[in-house]
């Protein structure tokens, strides 16, 4: 493309040589600029448009119409700074209009290039987010269309300041001390949203998924914001956590590996109870009990040989931690029946107090 100007220049010089008039000549090249750019354009859309047709997404179509204003006048700007050069009275400022046409360019190029990412990374999130169930992803896209916006833009403005020859040293250092101040001050929101981060790749939960919290609460899980997290308790109650407080801290997920939870239930029955008995009409409730996971299937075990009982373990698996009081509660009530079916005797602890006179 250089090439081209260098040599329509060139020729053009030969007619300077001749008499004609330089503003001509610059009007020419400007011209010739303009439809030289119209052409790459064309040709540049008629490439890329019709395979930008064949795909199924339509990210490629609005980065090829972000594309095609930026080429266009980059190849314009190009052919005004040579025209330029065949301006007489303009000779001493050809210089200062170079740079403020590479910066024009730069401009153009960051905007084009900083709206293409943030298309990128929106598109890709979309996917990522409408693939899982982790609320956090959708929230985490602005945060990373912005971050890269921010990228593009701080590296367009160091290549500025180097077309105009300025020292960006003082100013990164200028900007390093802000930074520090800014970071000290909002050091508790920066905590948070690093936590949020944290939790986004390291995902040791999702919404939907019941867990305990170190201090011992147990809920659900809401919503997985970028400075916080909602989880729903059994109260009915909503607990905001800081997302710097959680990555931080001990979380059971009962959801992870698998969803089902075991759920534990002891029985004391009274000495000189039928042990194999016992245990065979307990397992009999258990595996009939709606809700109970037939894989690993419910277990009965003789724990312990107490002060006056003997304690059986009544063992079962849940499927979803969600159920598991209602199953408990099915399970208790199914093993209280069998027993004052089976006429099982349930001991009380006694105490025998002497008195002596």
């Amino acid at each position: 493309m250089i090439s081209y100007f260098e040599e329509l220049q060139q020729i053009l010089e030969l007619y300077v040589g001749a008499g004609l008039s330089p503003y001509l000549i610059a009007t020419l090249i400007i011209s010739s600029s303009f439809l030289m750019a119209e052409i790459v354009n064309l040709v540049f859309s008629k490439i890329f448009v019709k395979l930008a047709i064949r795909t199924k997404t339509e990210t490629d179509d609005h980065i090829i119409k972000l594309l095609e204003p930026a080429i266009f006048y980059s190849v314009f700007l190009l052919g005004f700074y040579q025209s330029l050069l065949f301006i007489e009275f303009l000779d001493g400022y050809v210089i200062y209009f170079s740079d403020l046409i590479k910066s024009l360019t730069v401009l153009i190029w960051a905007a084009a290039i900083s709206k293409i990412v943030q298309i990128v990374i929106g598109s890709l999130g979309s996917r990522v987010a409408a693939k899982s169930k982790y609320s956090l992803d959708m929230e985490m896209v602005p945060l990373f269309k912005n971050l890269s916006s921010l990228v593009v833009w701080f590296v367009g403005a160091a290549i500025l300041l180097k077309v105009w020859n300025l020292d960006i040293t003082p100013l990164l250092a200028s900007a390093g001390i802000v930074g520090l101040a800014v970071a000290f001050a909002a050091q508790d929101t920066i905590a948070h949203l690093f936590g949020g981060i944290s939790i986004y790749f390291d995902k040791p939960f999702r919404a939907g998924d019941r867990i305990q919290l170190e201090s011992g609460e147990i809920g659900d899980v809401l919503e997985i914001g970028i400075r916080s997290t909602k989880i729903k308790t059994f109260d009915e109650t909503v607990v905001i956590i800081p997302n710097s407080i959680i990555a931080s801290s001990k979380i059971v997920n009962y959801n992870k590996p698998k969803s089902k939870i075991k759920v534990k239930m002891e029985i004391g029955l009274a000495y000189g109870t039928d042990i194999k008995k016992a245990k065979k009409a307990l397992l009999e409730v258990a595996q009939g009990t709606e809700g109970v996971e037939e894989d690993p299937s419910p277990s009965v075990y003789l724990t312990d040989m107490g002060d006056f009982a003997l304690k059986f373990l009544v063992v079962v698996w849940v499927a979803n931690p969600k159920k598991q009081f209602e199953v408990k509660t099915a399970l208790a009530e199914r093993l209280y029946e069998r027993i004052l079916k089976e006429k099982f005797v349930i001991p009380y602890p006694t105490q025998e107090v002497r008195i002596r006179r």
